[in-house]
């Protein structure tokens, strides 16, 4: 598996050149890093990017942790309990968890936590999700046009693949400190975005010196010298798990859902219809890191009131605690404003959600077209 296999960042490499090059005519690539401990011999930012481009990866497995200091509300972990999904509640907090991938259809991700275990388990076309709290298991099967990955992505190098999709020219590509991650040698790509409106100040992607993997992410704020948001190994082994690692063995008493066609799995025991009625209307906003996206997706957005055909309970919690959030107002309308350290979430009254990594001043303007 190539760790950037089919992603738009491939139009923007360019031949390795000593010194400074540039991608795509904007994307300026920093110098080589040099000096930092550990000691490793000199990359430019091309160059990491060739090395994640043409690296292999069998298969892993290892131990993550993540954290998030968003300086998001309480509400956050409060949407994930409402919709059942402890795995929406890493958006706050540290999480550990365990993965591992023996190949594109071979995949695990456990959430642990104190009061038990979230799984999720890829292999070949069987898809299952587990609660131990709750004892109650779903199980898909995926068609056999299913894209490559269908896990929830959770480790550094999943959170890489999404970052490195933003280099463009809005985009600034240079090499950071060396580092050591999980007992492992690293080099630091950073990418920074040009405009100065976004939240981002920067994304730091550390990648094994040796197997050219992302071992680490970090994504700093905008003023912040601590990462707002960071997922790394703790631990990590590149040989590739035993296959009984992706077999699910219901353990006695647990209750099995069969997810039917036309449904994605959602959390263990839940299961989510796919209505293309329901889609919402989408449109952006702006280009690279200050894009707005807007969503018309009805009154339900803003605690208005439950879809009909909903589940209730779940719907009405999930009201309650959007309607606990700020109510803003101006030329553009009224709604309610949720507001962290690299993003903001505009509800409008009208049913639409406007949000991006930018200032609420910025949706506000968006709310106005």
């Amino acid at each position: 598996m190539s760790v950037m296999k089919n992603r738009a960042v491939l139009r923007w490499l360019v031949p390795v050149t000593a010194g400074v090059a540039v991608i795509g005519g904007g994307a300026a690539v920093g110098t080589f890093a040099a000096g930092a401990d550990p000691a490793l011999p000199p990359r430019s930012a091309a160059q990491l990017l060739e090395d994640l481009r043409t690296s292999r990866l069998d298969g892993l497995s290892g131990t993550v942790v993540q954290r998030a200091d968003l300086g998001l509300p309480p509400i956050a972990a409060l949407a994930g309990q409402a919709t059942g999904n402890d795995l929406a509640g890493l958006v706050s907090g540290t999480h550990t968890l365990r993965v591992w991938y023996g190949g594109e259809d071979r995949q695990r991700l456990a959430l642990v936590d104190t009061l038990g275990e979230q799984d999720i388990l890829r292999n070949g076309r069987d898809v299952w999700t587990w609660n131990s709290r709750e004892n109650t298991a779903t199980h898909r099967k995926l068609p056999a046009d299913a894209p490559e990955r269908a896990t929830v992505p959770a480790t550094p190098a999943d959170a890489a693949d999404r970052a490195l999709e933003a280099i463009d020219p809005t985009t600034a590509v240079t090499v950071g400190r060396t580092a050591t991650v999980a007992g492992r040698d690293a080099y630091e790509l950073v990418l920074t975005p040009r405009d100065k409106v976004s939240l981002v100040h920067q994304v730091r992607i550390a990648l094994d010196a040796k197997e050219h993997v992302p071992l680490r992410l970090q994504v700093l704020a905008d003023g912040q010298d601590e990462p707002a948001f960071q997922v790394a190994f703790t631990q990590v082994d590149f040989r590739t798990p035993e296959a009984d690692q992706f077999r699910f063995n219901p353990p006695p008493g647990v209750k099995v859902t069969e997810a039917t066609e036309g449904e994605r799995p959602g959390p263990a025991g839940k299961r989510f219809e796919k209505k293309d009625a329901e889609k919402p209307d989408v449109r952006t906003v702006g280009t690279g890191w200050t894009t707005v996206v807007v969503a018309k997706i009805g009154d339900a957005a803003t605690g208005g009131g439950a879809k009909p055909g909903a589940d209730a309970p779940d719907a009405q919690m999930l009201a309650g605690v959007l309607g606990d959030l700020p109510k803003v107002s101006g030329d553009w309308g009224s709604g309610r404003l949720l507001s962290g350290k690299l993003f903001s979430v505009l509800l409008t009254d009208d049913g639409r959600v406007i949000a991006g990594l930018v200032a609420p001043e910025r949706l506000y303007e968006a709310a106005k077209g």
